[in-house]
Parts: structure tokens; C-alpha cells; sequence
């Protein structure tokens, strides 16, 4: 059964994502612990459905306390099974995801909590409204890739051509690429970056992420092999002591993904600060999601 059909009809989901407003993250304001409060406590409203995605993404408001703002609720109920993750358990990882960049310190995943809604136990996230001019990505017809931008690889673009698939050279990204390689994600493609207005990056779409086995699917791959900032270092030895047995953050990952993923976890750190750099295609497992964007 497909996740739309998992989600039973009521009033009000009939909607398009095109509904809200966008104002979300502007209403909440800067203070993470504000806006996880209201997601946490408030009142869902459904209000429309992101149709293209692969599992069921319900559009709504939350209301508490006369505070409101838009979010995202992906209920469990509306998870498509994967062959490689167990079921009913993506919107937990969102949330890990969540806790792991708020100890990064870097912040690039949007307010994220796990909560009953109107279709039971889900991820709720806070609506981040981007900027349409932000380019991160591009296609470009040279073999090498301008200044400013980190080459990907070549794409077939029809008629026998192909062109260069390059992401920005942006501190933001080089983050993300770091955060990604230490929660595993094997799904970052390019629709799941967003810049704001106010030049902020965050990444959204965590449910394929924390496998104890190697999947790392990016399109950030344009510093492979490159040394690590000093700054990813020191993130890095802060993540790991972190993640140490009885460390707040194994403790609040330990509630959300199996043991056995949460020590994945450790040993990643531990294998990025040994090799002090970017992780490079395994050969293992495609290197680039699909679709990309």
C-alpha cells in the first residue's frame, strides 16, 4: 500500500503545499527552544499535502500559547517500507537528525520534533520558506569547474551531451558535508537544500540516515579527500566526547535509532578525526542519489 493510501481521509488535507504562507521560521524567531516548545506542545492543523514526495508530507500550522507558525508533519503512518531500514521508523531519524546538528553547534537542520498529530506519532518540523535566487547547484558546459563553484560529476543533459554538475564552494555546504557523512545520509540531494532569505542554509529530509552500514549517498562530494576545516575538527572532538558512553547526546540518539546505529555513529567521528578529512566514494554503494534534485 502506497503512503498516501496509509493516511486516512479527513477534512482539510486536500490542500497543496502552496497554501502556506512561508512565514514560519520569521514567526518562531531565532530561539530554537521557542519554536521546538511550539511544535512540541501546540495544536496541529492540517492544511495541505506535498504530493511529490515519496512518503506522506502534510503541510500545517501549530498553534500554542498565541503563537503560530508553519510546519511539516510527516506521520509514521504515511512511511513507505524500505528494504534497508526498519518500518516506522524514519520520523525518529529525522528527529536524531535534528539533535545531532543542535550539538554540531552549526544548526542546518530546521527545529525538528517527534510528537502525536492527527495521524498518530510523526517527525514535526519547522517550515523554513528559501530563497527561489539562492543557486547552490548548477549545470555548467566547461570540463572544470569556475571559481566559486566544486565539480560533482559529469550528467548526461540529451542529445549526447553531457555538462558538469557543480555545487557552490560554500562554508555552509562544507558543513552539511560533514554532518552527512557523520549521520550517514543516503538520500542529499539537491531539493533538500534550502537558503533563506536572510542567507541561512538548512538541510531538510533526514529519514534515510543513521545505518550502521555505509550509505552515503551525496551531491556533496566537491571537497572528497580534501583536510577538514579546523573548525569540522574541533565539532568533531565536541561530537565525539558527546557521543561517549553516558554523553548527553548518545543518550538523547539511544531513545531514536538502535544502539548498534548510535555506535555507528561514534565510529564515524572517530574515523573522521583519524583520517582529518572528507570521506570519499567507498565504491560499495552509488555515490549520488537519484533523482539528484
Amino acid at each position: 500500500m502506497s503512503a498516501p493510501e496509509r493516511i486516512p481521509p479527513r477534512g482539510g488535507v486536500t490542500g497543496s503545499c502552496a497554501e502556506a504562507d512561508g512565514s514560519g521560521a520569521e514567526r518562531a524567531g531565532a530561539d530554537a527552544a521557542a519554536a521546538l516548545d511550539l511544535l512540541a506542545h501546540g495544536e496541529l492543523t492540517v492544511r495541505g499535502r506535498v504530493r511529490e514526495a515519496s512518503n506522506a508530507v502534510l503541510l500545517c500550522t501549530v498553534e500554542h500559547d498565541g503563537r503560530r507558525a508553519d510546519c511539516v508533519y510527516k506521520p509514521v503512518a504515511g512511511e513507505r517500507p524500505l528494504w534497508d531500514f526498519p518500518d516506522g521508523n524514519l520520523a525518529r531519524r529525522e528527529a536524531a537528525a535534528y539533535e545531532l546538528s543542535r550539538a554540531t553547534g552549526w544548526d542546518l537542520v530546521p527545529p525538528t520534533v517527534l510528537r502525536d498529530g492527527p495521524y498518530g506519532e510523526g517527525m514535526c518540523q519547522l517550515w523554513v520558506e528559501s530563497d527561489p535566487e539562492a543557486e547552490l547547484l548548477a549545470l555548467v558546459e566547461d570540463e572544470e569547474p569556475g571559481p566559486g563553484w566544486k565539480g560533482i560529476c559529469f550528467a548526461e543533459v540529451g542529445e549526447g551531451r553531457t555538462a558538469l554538475l557543480v555545487h557552490a564552494d560554500d562554508p555552509r555546504l562544507r558543513r552539511l558535508a560533514v554532518l552527512d557523512a557523520v549521520i550517514n545520509n543516503g538520500d542529499r540531494k539537491g531539493g533538500h537544500l534550502l537558503s533563506t532569505p536572510g542567507g541561512e542554509l538548512y538541510a531538510i529530509d533526514h529519514g534515510v540516515t543513521f545505518n550502521a552500514e555505509d550509505k552515503l549517498r551525496t551531491l556533496l562530494w566537491g571537497w572528497a579527500g580534501e583536510p577538514l576545516t579546523g573548525e569540522a575538527l574541533t565539532v568533531l572532538r565536541r561530537l565525539g566526547a558527546d557521543l561517549a558512553h553516558g554523553g548527553g547526546l548518545a543518550g538523547r540518539l539511544a531513545e531514536l535509532v538502535t544502539a548498534a546505529e548510535t555506535a555507528a555513529v561514534r565510529d564515524r567521528v572517530e574515523a573522521l578525526l583519524r583520517s582529518g578529512r572528507h570521506p570519499e566514494p567507498g565504491g560499495q554503494w552509488p555515490a549520488i542519489p537519484w533523482p539528484p534534485v
